[in-house]
């Protein structure tokens, strides 16, 4: 934020209804459901807004929040798109993000020099609410991942071979992921203080799986990892990076 607002002359305010009285386009990054209820639905800041303004938020939410906000949006005459990311700390920072988006293609393509700005690619999933379904599909993918690469390190630390030599070999073949590329060093170190917290990703799983009991998905994986990352959270280790289910295996 510094250095974007040292290249382009910007300013830092903790006036939200300044922000979104004045600006032309508004992009909202919050922690949850109640977090994003309380900013943008129960103060009426979007009523404030200028007709034909444009908000991106890209929180991690529920797809009926996000509904809600469609319809409020359009009743406010502002466009709005449902548009989480995945790509955790580092693609934020590096401008590597990759965005998950539901709505209007009108308003999709009027946001999209925007999204430009910090993604690395950005695609309209379809209607809105489809960006929060479409990110609940990336966490349940990577909930499994995770936890399986979190067991095959495990096994071969303790079955005693040098598994530093076993992810070189095996990082160029079948079982190459984002996640071994980018976390098995790390994991092997114990080290699991950065990265997406164990307490965010407990809460996407959640929103998982109340979906899937609304449509009678069994999702049998996706429900004992999210069980592993409560233990994680009871045990102390909120903030921990996911990768750190590892650290069960090790100490059960």
């Amino acid at each position: 934020a510094d250095k974007w607002i040292e290249q382009y002359q910007g300013a830092i305010t903790e006036d939200f209804a300044l922000l979104f009285k004045t600006c032309d386009a508004v992009v909202t990054c919050l922690r949850d459901d109640e977090s994003l209820r309380a900013l943008l639905i129960d103060s009426k800041v979007l009523s404030t807004m200028k007709n034909g303004a444009l908000l991106i938020d890209h929180t991690t939410a529920s797809e009926t929040i996000a509904k809600e906000l469609h319809l409020l949006a359009e009743k406010n005459q502002i466009g709005f798109l449902d548009a989480p990311v995945s790509g955790g700390e580092s693609g934020a920072v590096n401008g590597q993000l990759t965005v998950m988006v539901g709505g209007d293609q009108q308003i999709y393509n009027k946001a999209k020099p925007i999204l430009d700005c910090y993604s690395k690619r950005h695609v309209l999933i379809g209607e809105g609410g489809h960006g929060q379904l479409a990110k609940m599909v990336n966490q349940i993918a990577l909930a499994g991942l995770i936890q399986g690469l979190s067991e095959a390190l495990a096994f071969g630390e303790k079955s005693g071979i040098d598994i530093g030599r076993v992810v070189e070999a095996i990082s160029q073949g079948a079982a190459q992921s984002w996640q071994m590329d980018n976390r098995a060093h790390t994991m092997l170190q114990d080290e699991f203080d950065f990265g997406f917290a164990n307490e965010l990703m407990n809460k996407d799983l959640l929103l998982c799986i109340d979906v899937a009991k609304r449509n009678n998905i069994s999702l049998p994986v996706l429900g004992l990892v999210q069980k592993l990352y409560e233990r994680l959270i009871q045990k102390g280790h909120p903030r921990w990076d996911t990768s750190s289910l590892i650290n069960l295996i090790r100490d059960p």
